[in-house]
């Protein structure tokens, strides 16, 4: 087949005017977790008339677009051909929007600050151009319009529905970043993103009047030298080369001035990019703490809950996305990332399934000082929404030069 991606960039240009008035749509009415009942009908009727299927599970308002080419485009005549995903989450966060835009969010409390609105329009928008091509596309495409990427476990819950079966051959997705170079497209092959999980420690004492510590247990500095410890632990127990991030970002203990504590609380975030590491951190600061409270004569209780795996890109899909960029919008366009970044995704739950990758993009204005652009979770984070056209041209290349070739 001969793929020419020019075409691509014009139909994705045209039906910008179109991405941008539905992620405006969504910005406006910003929904969490889980159940996005409003986004996904925005998103139904964005693609109503589309020759495609629909799937829908239980745990979710996710969705699943199908669009099948036909069977006489596959490479092997009277095979189904490959099949794959492309995906976009829609959800928001649960924070209050101070942007001053035209669309800011009319939901108290909730803000599209992560690009989620962006990400979903610019699938549907592929989907669009896909299918006015699907006479030509040798397999099937499979959309993920996902909801509860902002720590719900959307893309496990959809797993678990069953909406991916059959498994597909391929999958990518895109993550906008508003603080990144305008249009350039990053990725690399390996850990992408981070593992996240919680760390809980109850640190459980004696309580008493706090001029008499001596008839107590205060567990206040107890907690205090478990958090200084954490951070000697990582520098002296994990290599750089397979690195962790733990931060204590709360630390809760008594109700006044004279009283100790029975009890100090402690929360946190573990960061790792291994599923090795991740195990291995979990062990140790469970023994740390355990150890450092009973050298006191005091208990720790620990707890982890389980966040993301790490997001680890297949060499094969991300050489597949850098070839479909540069074909796109010539090598400039594409940055090969010599480093992991420590967040995280639920796009890790299909990635441990499906060879895939995914890619960020930079959506800072066009000459503007993208490394002084609020990031991602800023209650004042804007971007530029003409990137939407390169997005949305990049899904369909990806999905036409996989259906085609494979990861040759």
């Amino acid at each position: 087949m001969n793929l020419d991606p020019t075409n691509w960039n014009v139909e994705a240009e045209a039906l910008l005017p179109d991405m941008v008035a539905l992620r405006r749509a969504i910005h406006a009415e910003p929904e969490l977790g889980l159940s996005l009942p409003l986004t996904t009908a925005k998103v139904r009727q964005a693609l109503a008339g589309l020759p495609l299927d629909f799937r829908e599970g239980p745990s979710t308002t996710g969705l699943i677009a199908i669009l099948q080419g036909p069977t006489e485009a596959c490479p092997e005549p009277g095979r189904r051909g490959r099949t794959v995903l492309l995906r976009g989450d829609m959800d928001a966060l649960p924070m209050a929007e101070e942007t001053g835009l035209d669309f800011a969010s009319s939901v108290p409390g909730a803000m599209h600050a992560c690009g989620h609105d962006s990400h979903t329009a610019m699938l549907v928008g592929a989907a669009r151009l896909l299918c006015a091509r699907r006479d030509s596309l040798a397999g099937t495409v499979m959309f993920m319009f996902q909801p509860g990427e902002e720590g719900h476990h959307g893309a496990r819950f959809m797993i678990d529905d069953g909406l991916l079966d059959p498994l597909p051959d391929a999958a990518f997705a895109l993550h906008v970043m508003p603080n990144a170079p305008h249009g350039i497209f990053g990725s690399r092959a390996g850990p992408l993103l981070a593992s996240a999980d919680k760390i809980r420690i109850t640190v459980n004492g004696r309580g008493g009047h706090a001029s008499m510590p001596h008839d107590a247990l205060d567990p206040v500095p107890i907690a205090c030298e478990i958090v200084t410890a954490m951070n000697v632990w990582v520098t002296r127990r994990v290599p750089m080369a397979d690195p962790a991030v733990v931060t204590i970002a709360k630390i809760v203990a008594g109700t006044t001035d004279n009283v100790i504590p029975e009890t100090a609380f402690l929360l946190g975030t573990i960061r790792t990019l291994s599923p090795e590491r991740r195990s291995a951190v979990q062990a140790g600061l469970r023994t740390l703490a355990e150890g450092i409270a009973a050298a006191h004569g005091a208990t720790a209780t620990v707890e982890f809950e389980q966040g993301f795996p790490p997001t680890i890109c297949d060499a094969r899909a991300v050489e597949c996305a850098r070839r479909a960029v540069e074909s796109l919008y010539g090598p400039e366009s594409w940055l090969a990332m010599e480093h992991p970044v420590m967040g995280a995704e639920d796009f890790s739950y299909v990635l441990n399934q499906v060879p895939g990758a995914m890619m960020f993009l930079g959506a800072a204005s066009a000459g503007s000082d993208w490394r002084s652009c609020c990031a991602l979770h800023s209650n004042r984070m804007v971007l530029d929404e003409s990137v939407m056209a390169r997005g949305a041209a990049l899904h369909a290349a990806l999905a036409e030069r996989f259906l085609a070739e494979g990861f040759a």
